[in-house]
């Protein structure tokens, strides 16, 4: 079960939702060095203390994320970035 788990609704076709999960992939990879890759329409990422996925369908995208026990007790502040991050790329 992961440690965050955020569905967000959107309209854009897919093709549209995975270039802006795509965009939020890119930016976390350079601030994180996070390594990320996609199959199908499933973006997954990982580095030390932290796995998940970003898996965008045609109504929503649903980003789950489990931590590892140092990264743990960020989990607020982690939640707090992803859902601020999602809403800069997905608003109207």
């Amino acid at each position: 079960m992961p440690d965050i788990d955020i569905r967000r609704a959107h309209a854009l076709p897919v093709k549209d939702a995975k270039t802006r999960v795509e965009h939020i992939a890119a930016r976390i990879a350079e601030r994180f060095d996070v390594e990320y890759g996609w199959r199908g329409n499933v973006l997954r990422f990982s580095r030390s203390g932290v796995d998940g996925e970003i898996a965008v369908s045609a109504k929503d995208l649903r980003v789950s994320v489990r931590l590892g026990f140092l990264l743990f007790a960020l989990r607020g502040a982690i939640e707090r970035e992803i859902h601020d991050t999602i809403e800069q790329h997905f608003k109207g």
